[in-house]
């Protein structure tokens, strides 16, 4: 069974190529929907109780990017590098994650898969 929690913040950032219309500092209200997967446990009928995976995102991803300055971070602050470092931040302490997707704008998405 699959889980999802759904997450927003703010940040703003710039990129550097000199064709692209993001080259001028500008923000995003980002939206972060986090999955998860495994059985129902007998013991609960949980997957994992959605306080546990909101209260760890939120520590190791949303408290650390809200309102933050992107390029201050990383070197390169695409939402696909962006998503590659939450990536990072969640698959240790969440081995039951299979899908992020992260959306820059409601039409703009980008969507990482834990490889199988």
């Amino acid at each position: 069974m699959e889980l999802t929690v759904e997450f927003g913040f703010s940040a703003a950032h710039h990129l550097h190529e000199a064709d692209s219309r993001c080259r001028t500092v500008h923000g995003h209200n980002y939206k972060l929907r986090v999955t998860i997967e495994g059985p129902v446990r007998p013991d609960d009928g949980m997957v994992m109780d959605f306080h546990e995976l909101d209260d760890l995102v939120a520590e190791r991803v949303v408290a650390r990017l809200h309102n933050a300055d992107l390029n201050e971070r990383m070197e390169c602050p695409t939402a696909e590098c962006l998503l590659e470092w939450i990536a990072g931040e969640l698959v240790g302490p969440l081995p039951q994650l299979t899908t992020l997707e992260l959306f820059e704008t409601p039409r703009y998405r980008v969507t990482w898969r834990r490889a199988r």
